[in-house]
């Protein structure tokens, strides 16, 4: 009888990959949790700090030290960039794949050609440089808020058009492309004109629709994450599942990676709910795997808001200390990022950044865990811990765990 929670805030980086200089310049000296504390000195995290925050981050920069008795480590990214969804689908124990990285407009001969074979009514819109517009209530073209090239969008107006019926638009597209990622989402809207009149180009070469101005996430918002190379059934919540053990997803881990035997609280944005359904979670089961994720601190940082990152630190920090209080001695929690964000590089964009592993169990001698070479070590070791089979990818950190009073 045992639970092991992963706690990912997301952004959380603790400095940029060494490869940045090579394949994100403009990431170069990334810390997002460095130059927060940097920027607000006597900012007080009390459990992160307990857990190894410091020890991970590798200096002090405010009023935080590193702890003598924390079980820590960091992890670098093995996929491209640095991206929620394929942070969250290597920590899960997928092995990331290479994506292509092109504009819409060079798959969309094939998409089209795809669609029509399907039965879709498709017709171009926009000119020149078009996007696809199906049964009058469906939008495929670039996204334009993620870096242009590697995520396409399905945008539709729900009112018109069920999310099932769009979703077997999206599952097309995904067939017939190779890029990163394809969300495929909607939301009630009065008029699908609305979708028309958000359409935009960017450098000439993209062109979509402006997702916000869309309407899409204003009323009965539904999404769907479809990435490349995602194979559910080499992923922790299915070797758990054949091992006996239930998995449950809160927030946005929620709504990109698949669990359909377990338990999914999707479309959740808010902290302090995110942190309370983790929590009655725990509490509701004698064994459990929870992986949580906290959007807002990934928000902030796409604001470039300081304080407003903080502020939401200090919660998930207060309710840590919740959950530490209510583990008991078979339970084991690690916390963690899937990739950076830091509000102080000079652009709203992700950061490639290296993440804190920071576990906790009552009794571990203090441990380092090292650097990681992925994300996808906390699934293995979640694995292991249940005595499920192994993830596609990622070697546990399991046999690093020493309770007081262990002999080799």
């Amino acid at each position: 009888m045992a639970r092991f929670v992963v706690l990912v805030i997301d952004s959380f980086g603790v400095g940029a990959m060494k490869d940045v200089t090579r394949v994100r310049p403009q990431d170069a000296g990334a810390n997002t949790c460095g130059h927060i504390l940097g920027e607000l000195p006597q900012l007080r995290l009390p459990t992160l700090e307990k857990l190894g925050l410091i020890n991970a981050l590798g200096f002090a920069p405010g009023v935080m030290k590193p702890s003598e008795s924390a079980v820590w480590g960091v992890a670098e990214l093995q996929h491209e960039g640095g991206d929620t969804f394929m942070g969250h689908q290597e920590i899960l124990g997928t092995r990331p794949q290479a994506p292509l990285r092109m504009p819409f407009s060079d798959v969309i001969d094939r998409v089209e050609q795809a669609l029509k074979a399907a039965g879709w009514q498709v017709e171009r819109r926009g000119g020149d440089l078009a996007f696809l517009w199906i049964n009058d209530a469906v939008a495929v073209g670039d996204n334009l808020e993620a870096d242009l090239g590697q995520v396409y969008n399905v945008t539709a107006n729900l009112s018109a058009i069920a999310f099932d019926e769009v979703l077997k638009i999206g599952r097309v597209v995904r067939e017939q492309v190779q890029v990163g990622r394809v969300i495929t989402f909607g939301g009630q809207l009065a008029n699908s004109q609305r979708i028309l009149d958000a359409a935009e180009t960017m450098e000439g070469r993209f062109v979509g629709i402006n997702a916000p101005r869309s309407g899409a996430y204003e009323s009965g918002f539904q999404v769907r994450h479809m990435g490349f190379g995602v194979d559910e059934q080499v992923q922790v919540p299915q070797k758990l599942h054949d091992a006996g053990i239930p998995t449950v997803l809160v927030g946005k881990v929620a709504d990109i990676v698949g669990n359909p035997h377990g338990r999914s609280w999707q479309n959740l944005v808010d902290s302090q709910q995110i942190m309370d359904i983790t929590l009655n979670e725990f509490n509701a089961e004698s064994t459990v795997f929870i992986c949580t994720n906290i959007q807002e601190t990934d928000l902030a940082g796409h604001a470039e808001d300081v304080a407003r990152y903080a502020e939401r630190l200090q919660l998930v920090d207060l309710n840590l200390s919740r959950l530490l209080t209510a583990m008991e001695p078979n339970d084991c929690l690690v916390v963690m990022a899937d990739h950076g964000n830091d509000p102080t590089i000079g652009h709203s964009h992700h950061t490639r950044e290296v993440v804190p592993v920071l576990v906790y169990q009552q009794g571990l001698e203090p441990a380092q865990l090292g650097i990681r070479a992925t994300l996808s070590d906390v699934g293995a070791t979640v694995c292991e811990f249940f005595g499920a089979a192994a993830p596609q990818n990622g070697c546990s950190f399991l046999s690093a765990l020493r309770l007081t009073g262990d002999t080799l």
